[in-house]
């Protein structure tokens, strides 16, 4: 009995202890997302990394982003990429094309920049990971485990900076050995831009520069 007693006590103790943590990591996730709401828009330079040790595949590729709102504009990998709240526009200059798409509906899509924020909400449970120090800034990692066990993803990687309460990095665990890392460069907010850069210019592409344009029927 005592020992039946004891394994109920530190069952007891262990969902406590995991409950504060999920919720401490929760509510510095939320935190962040507040804030990130607050600003009017945010420019951000970053790195795109892509590691498979087992496969020998290692990408690194900079990018960068205007966001307002759910509105963006990406530029990565020699194509910019707009969302102006109703369809994507993925223009590739180097073969004069533009693909127009429907926004995908799909949960996982972690580094949607739309989503950058705000992917955390639905479909993970939380917990709090490493505090780590780098280039003398203090990380507060949060890791976010898929709820749904046919998921593609292990685990996901929230790097915090504990003081700006920014995010400093993403970091995606694939079960099929692939890391995704998405480290922010620079950061900027409440920038001077002009609202064209959320709008697709049809007419520009179609008759000046005589892009093949192809949409969704």
């Amino acid at each position: 009995m005592k020992k039946i007693a004891f394994l109920t006590a530190f069952l007891l103790i262990s969902l406590t202890s995991f409950g504060q943590e999920s919720a401490k990591a929760k509510a510095l996730l939320d935190e962040v997302a507040q804030k990130i709401g607050g600003y009017k828009n945010i420019y951000i330079e970053f790195n795109h990394q892509l590691d498979n040790k087992e496969a020998d595949v290692h990408q690194e590729t900079r990018g960068n982003v205007t966001l307002k709102g759910d509105l963006y504009n990406l530029n990565y990998m020699g194509t910019e990429q707009i969302f102006d709240g109703k369809k994507v526009y993925l223009i590739i200059h180097e073969d004069e094309e533009v693909i127009i798409q429907n926004p995908s509906k799909k949960k996982e899509e972690t580094l949607t920049p739309s989503k950058m924020f705000s992917f955390y909400k639905t479909g993970y449970t939380f917990g709090m990971d490493a505090l780590k120090t780098t280039k003398g800034i203090k990380i507060q990692y949060v890791k976010l485990t898929p709820i749904d066990s046919n998921s593609e993803i292990k685990n996901v990687l929230i790097g915090i900076d504990a003081n700006t309460k920014h995010i400093f990095e993403i970091v995606e665990i694939g079960k099929n050995g692939t890391t995704t890392t998405l480290n922010i460069r620079t950061f900027k907010t409440n920038q001077p831009i002009s609202e064209n850069l959320f709008i697709f210019d049809r007419a520009k592409y179609r008759d000046q520069k005589k892009y093949n344009i192809s949409e969704p029927k």
